[in-house]
């Protein structure tokens, strides 16, 4: 188990991303998944009040409905869940009023009477952060929120964030959730992880596999055998660089009988400051694989040997 920042929320050190329930896995899949995911210790689940509004026939909400439907259903023991606010079509944004009508909003969707972790989901800079601060500050006092954190903030912006709540006597953010892998880890190392270490912050990063890229699956740049545009994404890392990560990631798997991803994982997994990385499932076949990478510890020399791979910046 694995502590978050300050909080007393002690969590399976792997979260899984409700991004894909509405979307990739209908409601059977979701539930699927989540029994996978909680049978075998995980309970850690990391959605968005936005979640999946970009699929055609959704409006937003739907990750929080489904999980929220699973909650009643399985009434699962010690289960954290995160949520986020800004990205829903109906509470755009960071305003004290939006804020609060977007977490009372979740609360209902969830089923929950508080929300363990809330995220501010995008810096929002139509609104004075002063505003946002308070308007956490204000869920938490009302016990509608139990911690705080933020999402896609700058290192510049979290440090105001904080010095803000110190001053005005709020709790502080307990959690930052940064797009973090082995192949994106210059700016998150250089800025953000020293704000994190300097206020007792924990990561809990998102795109833990590169789109896909740290499978293993996409070795080639070409377009034909991209397809989608998450595989685009991702294989747009397949630059000679990108694959000396995977062929290393494959070698240190190995001597740990684990894969490309779960490897990857675990890599994360034991940078500074990272508590717990997010990574989704749209089948239940992949729980077990993500489920393994928190399981797994790679020695310094392992460690040391993927630093030096990964010590580049992709063109992507």
């Amino acid at each position: 188990m694995t502590r978050i920042g300050r909080s007393d929320l002690d969590v399976f050190p792997l979260a899984l991303g409700g991004n894909v329930f509405g979307w990739t896995a209908d409601r059977d899949a979701s539930f699927a998944i989540l029994d996978a995911f909680h049978a075998g210790g995980g309970d850690l689940i990391d959605t968005a009040d936005g979640y999946s509004a970009w699929v055609p026939g959704n409006s937003g909400g739907e990750s929080e409905t489904l999980i929220g439907e699973w909650l009643a259903s399985r009434k699962p023991s010690r289960v954290v869940v995160a949520t986020k606010v800004s990205t829903h079509p109906e509470f755009r944004g960071l305003s004290a009023r939006n804020i609060r009508a977007a977490a009372e909003a979740s609360l209902k969707r969830l089923g929950v009477e508080t929300l363990d972790l809330y995220y501010a989901h995008f810096d929002d800079p139509e609104t004075p952060l002063e505003e946002t601060v308070a308007a956490f500050a204000d869920l938490v006092k009302d016990g509608l929120v139990r911690y705080t954190a933020v999402s896609n903030y700058s290192a510049d912006r979290i440090r105001s964030w904080v010095e803000l709540a110190q001053a005005a006597g709020f709790d502080l953010p307990v959690a930052v959730q940064p797009h973090y892998n082995l192949v994106h880890r210059n700016e998150v190392e250089d800025t953000i992880v020293p704000v994190a270490e300097e206020f007792d912050l924990s990561l809990v990063p998102y795109y833990g596999l590169a789109s896909g890229f740290l499978t293993g699956k996409y070795r080639s740049a070409e377009p034909a055998e991209a397809g989608s545009p998450r595989a685009q994404g991702a294989a747009a890392y397949a630059t000679p660089q990108g694959l000396r990560v995977i062929d290393t990631l494959e070698e240190v798997g190995a001597a740990h009988g684990a894969s490309i991803a779960a490897t990857a994982l675990a890599w994360l997994r034991q940078r500074p400051t990272v508590a717990a990385p997010i990574a989704s499932a749209s089948r239940v076949e992949q729980v077990p694989d993500l489920l393994a990478s928190a399981r797994i510890t790679l020695t310094s020399e392992q460690i040391a040997e993927l630093d030096r791979v990964s010590d580049w910046t992709p063109s992507a």
